[in-house]
């Protein structure tokens, strides 16, 4: 897969619980397992392909998010989902940490000292 991130993310992993528009304009959900998160936007790995451009959102504790969605990629596991968050839900660690989560920078700036 290329590399479509313009800011760093934090490895994780959370079941949620995702609901988008399809193209007939009717609200699809599915469980999804966030894969990564920054700011800006998240991975998604799903059993089933979201549309390129699709709305897509979910609740956290603490924070909705919502966005759309920019690749659709299908592998090995399923389909792995990038979202790109609206201006207005963008993610903080300070309202919603997924349940796993990795900070890589920290380890890396670990093992170089």
């Amino acid at each position: 897969m290329n590399e479509r991130r313009t800011n760093f993310r934090m490895m994780c992993a959370d079941m949620l619980e995702i609901s988008w528009t399809d193209h007939k304009g009717n609200t699809q959900s599915a469980a999804a397992l966030l894969e990564d998160i920054s700011e800006m936007g998240a991975c998604l790995q799903l059993e089933t392909p979201i549309a390129i451009g699709s709305r897509i959102r979910w609740t956290c504790p603490g924070q909705e998010l919502a966005g759309r969605v920019v690749y659709c990629d299908y592998q090995e596991t399923g389909y792995f989902v990038g979202v790109e968050f609206d201006a207005a839900s963008q993610w903080s660690a300070s309202l919603y940490e997924p349940q796993h989560m990795l900070d890589l920078k920290t380890i890396t700036r670990r093992s170089a000292s």
